[in-house]
């Protein structure tokens, strides 16, 4: 679309009412020199006033239908089916979504010569020799780290141009839709109700603006290939925990301290994982919002 002699970037947002495609379009929409399309599964948008359409990633000809009709620059896809356990157990669905799904995304974008930025994991790692760099070599435990890491081959395959973006456990201030970590702990505890927690599993915990603003950057700089997005430290979920407990003045003798096998969960978790950042911090010039910087942002949002 051109606006006087500006040619405006025509980015395709999928899976824009899950968690993370919130917080794109939050930061897309006010961007005057982009035209932004959103699709999800939903029949309506979480956001309004917003172009949205509804799609199902797994059906090829409305996969088709729509990247031909908006032609967009940049497809990102923040779609997938995310239930690790579940994964275990509905491993048809799991597959036609986080590798059919994105095998269709792929075929579209390299057919209109779009660039694909694809979010990906730190569970296609085992979890024994965390934290893991963008050359690591991949090896999954459970079904879904396996589908996501099929997802990654299958792009890397496809002939289109793409990035892909890995991070691991996802926060940040979302107002529809499932709570995030934080948003969760602190209800929690609020309304006084005990939890569980595991401190024998290490990352570092990514604040969703981050990746946003890494996003933003890729397309600015045009990078291609494998980034790794993540949060400035690598602590136990329990210690994590116990920060949001501390910055949201919570009780912490709510916080039971367990171990993953306590949890009988029908997946296998990675337990010492984690993403380095340095590609990202010297090619995109990323740098993480600091942990207590990040709950500023949250309380402020959701008026936690």
């Amino acid at each position: 679309m051109i606006n006087g002699s500006m040619l405006k970037t025509r980015i395709l947002i999928i899976g824009s009412n899950g968690m993370l495609g919130q917080r794109l379009i939050n930061f897309f929409s006010v961007n005057s020199n982009v035209e932004l399309l959103c699709v999800s599964k939903e029949e309506k948008s979480f956001i309004d006033n917003i172009e949205y359409r509804s799609l199902d990633i797994t059906q090829k000809q409305k996969v088709m239908d729509i990247v031909l009709d908006f032609f967009p620059d940049y497809i990102i896809n923040a779609a997938a089916y995310t239930s690790v356990d579940k994964a275990e157990e509905e491993r048809e669905i799991t597959w036609k979504i986080n590798v059919n799904g994105v095998e269709n995304i792929a075929l579209y974008s390299w057919t209109i010569d779009a660039h694909l930025i694809h979010i990906s994991t730190d569970y296609i790692f085992d979890g024994k020799n965390g934290p893991y760099s963008e050359d690591d070599k991949p090896s999954p435990i459970n079904y879904y780290g396996r589908s996501k890491l099929a997802s990654e081959n299958s792009i890397r395959t496809s002939g289109v141009r793409f990035t892909i973006v890995r991070s691991n456990v996802l926060y940040g201030p979302v107002k529809f839709g499932r709570n995030d970590y934080v948003k969760w702990v602190v209800e929690s505890l609020r309304s006084g109700k005990e939890i569980r927690i595991v401190k024998d599993q290490f990352n570092n915990p990514t604040f969703i603006d981050d990746i946003c603003l890494a996003i933003n950057k890729l397309i600015e700089f045009k990078k291609e290939g494998i980034f790794n997005i993540a949060g400035p430290e690598i602590l136990s979920r329990l210690d994590f925990t116990y920060r949001i407990a501390d910055y949201f003045s919570l009780d912490k003798k709510l916080v039971t301290p367990i171990v993953t096998e306590d949890l009988k969960q029908p997946a296998p978790r990675p337990l010492k994982s984690g993403l380095i950042t340095l590609k990202a911090e010297t090619q995109l010039g990323f740098r993480a919002t600091s942990i207590t910087d990040s709950f500023a942002v949250i309380r402020k949002y959701l008026g936690l």
